[in-house]
């Protein structure tokens, strides 16, 4: 008798079945993630909207500029995107949301209002009805 033989007769063996059946549901988990996981990726990289700041300018006491580069996944997509515009203190002293059109001119020059003169310009980000998170 060999010493599997003597192991199998000692404590018995497993029946063939359930290595298979391990084997095929661990390939099927994998795939499974894999493809979420290629899904999850593809959704994230491709936004409808997507926004970069270009630049800031200070007009006077009550008026900032800015110059935002905003990108639109298709003419259907309806975005709006927020500047936020902040004081020396570093206190929000003006805020303006705009919607950009597909066929807008690039880059686009937006104006904030503010109640003091500003310091800053903050592009918050751009968002769509199915993404909520501002890009």
């Amino acid at each position: 008798m060999t010493s599997q033989e003597e192991l199998a007769a000692r404590y018995g063996s497993s029946a063939p079945w359930r290595r298979r059946t391990a084997i095929v549901l661990t390939t099927v988990v994998g795939l499974a993630f894999l493809g979420w996981l290629g899904w999850t990726a593809w959704e994230h990289s491709t936004p409808d909207v997507s926004s970069d700041m270009v630049g800031f300018r200070v007009v006077d006491e009550h008026t900032a500029t800015a110059t935002v580069r905003v990108r639109l996944k298709d003419e259907e997509v309806v975005a709006t995107c927020v500047l936020r515009a902040f004081a020396e203190d570093h206190t929000v002293v003006g805020e303006s949301a705009f919607t950009p059109g597909y066929d807008d001119p690039q880059p686009i020059e937006e104006t904030v209002r503010t109640e003091r003169r500003a310091t800053s310009v903050e592009l918050v980000g751009c968002t769509a009805p199915d993404q909520a998170r501002p890009r």
